[in-house]
Order: C-alpha cells, then structure tokens, then sequence
C-alpha cells in the first residue's frame, strides 16, 4: 500500500451461534461494543464498529449466529441482518468453532456466492488438540472455498494478529466511510439496551432471555450523571413475575448489575429505572418489531 493510497471495506463476521463472533469483533475492535454472553443467539442485530488505521479504514460488523431454522419473524429479520451483511462485504471472516455444529447447504451457497474475499477461521482451538484441528481444516476445505483458511483463539488473542494482516491486505482502495472520530453507527441507547439484555441473559434461564426485549424511554446526561428510564418487553403475563422476582429480589439484582456495566461503558455514573411491560407475542409483530430496531421493508 503506498503512502497516498487509503484503503476502507466492509469486513463481516459470519457464524453458527456460539462460534464466538462477538468476542471476535471485540477483539478486532479493540472496544468492547458486543455483547458476549455464552447462551445462544446472543447478537440479535448488525452491529458495526469503525477501526482506523494508518491509510486505511476498517468497518466491522458482527451479526447474530446463523439459524437452520427460523421460528419466529423476529428470527427472519435476524438472518435479513447477516445476509445484507455478507452481500455488503469486501472482506467475509466465517468463524468456526471447532467443536461446533455443521453448516447447512443453504448456508454453504450463500458463502460460496459472495464476491468478497474470503477468510475462515476455526475459532476455539486452545480447547482442543492439533489431531482435532489438522482434521477439521481438511474437511473445511474440502466444503469450503476461501482465500485464507486460519486457526485461532478469539478469546486468548491467539493469530488474531495474522487475521488482521489479512484482512487489511484485501480492503479495496478506498476513501474512508466514516468520520475517523466516528465508532460505531449505534446510538448510546442502543447499547444500553444491549447491555441490560445481556445481564437478562446472565441472570434468567430458560425462554424468559429469549422472550424478552429492552427499550431506553428516556436517557438524560450530566456532567457527572446518566438518568435512564428503560422498559424491559416480555410476551405473556405469566413471564412478568419471573422476571421481577419474589419482592422484586431479581428484578433488583438486574438493576444493580446493569448500573455497574453501564458506569463502565460510560465511565460515570448511572442512575436507572426498569420497568416490566407486557406485548403479546412481540417477536411475530412487525409493527413491534420494526419499533425494536428490526425494520421490515
């Protein structure tokens, strides 16, 4: 790359769920933006981050896992958000983990037609050994055609750094998409909500996660404080209690625990409100769900 050449692309990371995506884009990131949580379906939207570097512009987006199956609208418009995503890219990063499920054709398809470059990485391998790993990558590729096939540890940093060198070798010549001051296209309630849904994750089991979804009412900053209202959306009556608790005990602990993240991702103090409120069947409403953040053409 000369010195007057600047290059910027779009980079994806596309996966099963669980492949460790969101650690990844993290990684790659340097910032923290992902949720990482190690249920499943954690990333439910296209988050993108904005990395520079000297004369080129790296834009990242991480996307929710690929489901074989969708059983919801919500679901569909998840896999609209990684589609759009790979045919968007210059660079696709498919991230594997070692000890994961198999790709479907369908998914096989749609990477083999993408016209970026292709990068894939089999994700996970300080948990496991080289007979392991030399066996996945010779059937990788033999069902995958890429550029670069690599293996690497998103957690431990492990040849992230040859995976970057990569990646910024195949960015088109380009000027930058985005301001250099400028990380994400996010808005600061979005993280929020992002944040006190991943703590849902930590702190419920079963459907109630999945059953939920977080909308910042209000979000009102001060030299020194962030006053937050923010309603928490569950679809049955029956899900309302389990999520409060017996004395509002869980409901509580939630709250505490997503002050002390949300005073880390801003680093000042936070003062926050939750509510709980009730929409039936939320995630097959594409009214709701276009309110969401899902927005349905």
């Amino acid at each position: 790359m000369s010195e007057s050449q600047f290059n910027a692309g779009f980079v994806s990371i596309i996966g099963m769920p669980n492949a460790g995506k969101s650690t990844l884009y993290n990684h790659l990131l340097g910032e923290a933006l992902a949720i990482v949580n190690p249920k499943a379906q954690t990333t439910r939207h296209r988050i993108i981050g904005v990395k520079n570097g000297e004369n080129y512009q790296i834009v990242y987006s991480d996307t929710p896992g690929i489901l074989k199956k969708t059983s919801y609208q919500m679901h569909e418009k998840m896999m609209h958000f990684v589609n759009e995503s790979v045919r968007d890219s210059d660079v696709l990063v498919l991230l594997i983990d070692i000890h994961g499920k198999e790709f479907s054709e369908d998914i096989k398809e749609k990477f083999h037609q993408a016209k970026a470059k292709k990068i894939i990485c089999i994700n996970k391998i300080d948990t496991s050994n080289q007979a392991e790993l030399e066996s996945a990558l010779i059937q990788l590729k033999e069902e995958f055609a890429a550029d670069v096939y690599l293996s690497i540890s998103a957690l431990n940093g492990f040849e992230t750094e040859t995976l970057e060198r990569y990646i910024v070798s195949f960015l088109p010549q380009h000027p930058p998409y985005f301001p250099p001051d400028q990380l994400t296209d996010r808005s600061e309630r979005f993280f929020v909500n992002e944040i006190i849904r991943n703590n849902i994750l930590k702190i419920y089991s079963e459907e109630i996660p999945y059953a939920c979804e977080v909308s910042t009412l209000a979000f009102k900053e001060s030299p020194k404080i962030i006053r937050m209202s923010c309603e928490i959306i569950v679809e049955r009556e029956s899900q309302k209690p389990i999520l409060i608790g017996q004395g509002g005990q869980t409901m509580k602990r939630l709250g505490i625990n997503s002050r002390k993240d949300l005073e880390v991702f801003f680093g000042k103090q936070v003062f926050i409100e939750l509510f709980v409120k009730v929409r039936e069947d939320w995630r097959n409403n594409q009214n709701m769900l276009k309110q969401f953040g899902y927005d349905f053409e």
